[in-house]
């Protein structure tokens, strides 16, 4: 039975305050960037804010899930000093309803510089976590802020319950988002150049020259106007010019190129490479190798997670009671096969060698059983067909 928090937790202690929502610019980051560090009484609450603004841009989304997924979907197993699966401890953590939430956690702590999770049960009594918003943590000194306009916090670190129902991931920087901020700023304001370049140029703007002193003639204009179309329209008196002011010549090129930088650097600093988006310059062979980086990275995050969970994770869930097992055993990942590359050498190996249908059909899902003429020869056919295409 799985012992229940203690009653009010960190997370009932924090006093909510509406985010105004407010336009980020350059001035804004430099200001944040400069609270989170100061030497006295650093803040993070402005820089998470960016964080939390940044984090919705779209291009960023998808190169962050293309990353974390690849982990989070990946089996894994609880494995003894000498390696062995130990099956009936594994399915018991794999039962628990917030283990993809904490390995989401701990891929998180990178993206933002820290995550503070608080452990708990709901109604029903069932495991679950709470992430803590990071504006209340101000992890180089280790404190707490549950109201955001008081200076006085509370060291977490120090409490019962910091490794038992409040866990922390830190990794000891300002996070990747960090170097992501500069770029979607950039970004949102070349969008946002555009999008006026469209409103002024995309739809000209008609006027009608009238004498405005008759207002019949005045009235006729406009209504004139009025049914023509949904372009912007003026009018001015007959004596009167309008032009607009020559300006660089250009149809959003410009800002193509701004917004084309930025996604680049984006996604190099998220997958390492620049993968599927360049399908100018992009070529078969370019692809393959930034597949193979953005692999590497995703086995960094593995051992990141292994280590958090052998060192934070699984000591906390045995003694609140999550778990029972023992503290030999370890988490780790599963291994994963190349089927294509296996399938190669099976094939090749075929020729000199018997290899047991039941193991084909178990790696490669193949019903297969000798051909008539080799059955009870001892040999096994060779398979001259690729199921990999």
């Amino acid at each position: 039975m799985a012992k229940k928090i203690k009653e009010g937790g960190y997370s009932s202690r924090i006093i909510k305050k509406q985010q105004p929502i407010v336009r980020n610019d350059i001035a804004k980051y430099k200001s944040a960037l400069q609270a989170a560090t100061r030497v006295q009484e650093p803040r993070e609450e402005l820089l998470q804010n960016l964080y939390s603004d940044t984090a919705i841009d779209a291009l960023l989304t998808s190169q962050i899930n293309n990353r974390f997924e690849q982990t989070i979907s990946t089996g894994f197993e609880l494995v003894d000093s000498e390696g062995n699966v130990n099956d009936k401890e594994t399915q018991v953590l794999l039962a628990l309803p917030v283990l993809q939430d904490i390995i989401k956690a701990i891929l998180d702590s990178e993206l933002y510089g820290y995550t503070v999770v608080e452990l708990s049960t709901d109604a029903l009594g069932l495991p679950q976590i709470i992430i803590l918003p990071r504006q209340h943590f101000e992890p180089t000194n280790g404190l707490f802020y549950p109201d955001l306009s008081q200076q006085k916090g509370i060291a977490y670190r120090e409490t019962s319950e910091y490794g038992k129902w409040f866990l922390e991931f830190n990794s000891t920087h300002l996070g990747l988002l960090n170097k992501a901020v500069a770029h979607v700023l950039m970004k949102k304001f070349a969008q946002s150049c555009w999008s006026e370049l469209c409103e002024i140029y995309g739809i000209p703007p008609r006027y009608i020259k009238t004498n405005t002193q008759d207002p019949a003639m005045l009235n006729r204009a406009e209504s004139m106007m009025k049914d023509m179309g949904a372009a912007a329209w003026f009018i001015i008196d007959s004596t009167e010019e309008f032009q607009f002011a020559n300006g660089v010549t250009t149809t959003g090129d410009v800002y193509g190129n701004l917004i084309n930088l930025c996604n680049n650097e984006l996604s190099m600093l998220i997958s390492g490479a620049v993968i599927g988006q360049d399908t100018k310059n992009g070529n078969e062979s370019k692809e393959n190798v930034s597949v193979e980086v953005l692999a590497r990275l995703v086995e960094s995050d593995k051992r990141m997670v292994e280590i958090y969970f052998n060192s934070v994770v699984l000591p906390a869930f045995r003694a609140i009671g999550w778990i029972t097992a023992g503290e030999g055993l370890r988490f780790r990942f599963s291994a994963n096969e190349n089927t294509e590359e296996l399938w190669k050498k099976v094939t090749a190996v075929l020729p000199y060698k018997d290899v047991k249908n039941e193991w084909i059909e178990e790696k490669f899902g193949i019903p297969v059983q000798d051909k008539p003429s080799l059955m009870g020869s001892g040999l096994s056919a060779k398979l001259d067909f690729n199921p990999f295409g």
